[in-house]
């Protein structure tokens, strides 16, 4: 959905684009939010976030709960038109009382504006969600179109450190589509199966990819340096 040429690089010759540094107080955050919802999905019971915001709902329990939140299995289908093996690692997963699951992903953040997901570059936070209800669906399970981010910000108009940090807390819902994964699924499968590099992401996809315009824009200078020789 980024960059095409980035994709074939990493699917076909495993050439990936740099890593960023870790999240680790995000990742403590997602552990620590996992531990709350838990406690309630053990009793059964609404946690406080969710009776708050009118969110008719519990915690669902499910004896592949803890395979579904583990990067390196997740909830997974093979799409059979393309043979390939699409998964992902859910946040959470709660259930209304239609009995349709519920899409939950945690998000962290510190900034003195007010949370929210309507952002462009946050379109990617929504295709996450959209994809985690096509693999639940492809799994057999009513899902909601409405799933919803638990997204905390940590505050900066306090007086000082004090090792703590105080976050506000919002649940905020939003109506999802996942019409576009089986069409995107194809083009990916082409993309595999193409023998030619295909171009760079362009404006249709947010602008120009920053890894391949960085790399064109090295390999450029290098040559340049090598003619002056």
């Amino acid at each position: 959905m980024q960059c095409p040429r980035c994709f074939w690089l990493d699917a076909r010759l495993k050439i990936t684009r740099p890593n960023g540094p870790p999240f680790n107080i995000n990742k403590t955050i997602d552990e620590l939010f996992k531990k709350e919802f838990d406690g309630y999905r053990a009793k059964g019971e609404p946690h406080p976030l969710m009776t708050d915001n009118g969110v008719k709902a519990i915690p669902y329990a499910h004896k592949d709960l803890d395979t579904w939140r583990y990067n390196f299995t997740g909830v997974f289908a093979l799409d059979e038109p393309t043979n390939l093996h699409v998964f992902g690692a859910v946040d959470d997963i709660w259930v209304n009382e239609a009995g349709e699951l519920i899409v939950v992903d945690y998000k962290a953040t510190s900034k003195d504006a007010e949370v929210g997901i309507g952002s462009a570059w946050q379109i990617s936070y929504k295709r996450q969600l959209e994809v985690y209800q096509w693999l639940l669906r492809r799994n057999g399970f009513d899902v909601s179109d409405t799933g919803y981010f638990v997204y905390t910000n940590a505050r900066m108009d306090v007086g000082g450190f004090g090792d703590r940090l105080e976050f506000r807390t919002k649940v905020i819902p939003y109506t999802g589509s996942d019409a576009w994964v089986a069409p995107t699924l194809l083009k990916m499968k082409a993309c595999i199966d193409n023998d030619t590099m295909p171009p760079i992401g362009d404006a249709a996809m947010g602008g120009p990819c920053d890894f391949c315009t960085y790399a064109r824009a090295r390999t450029e200078l290098t040559l340049k340096a090598l003619q002056a020789k």
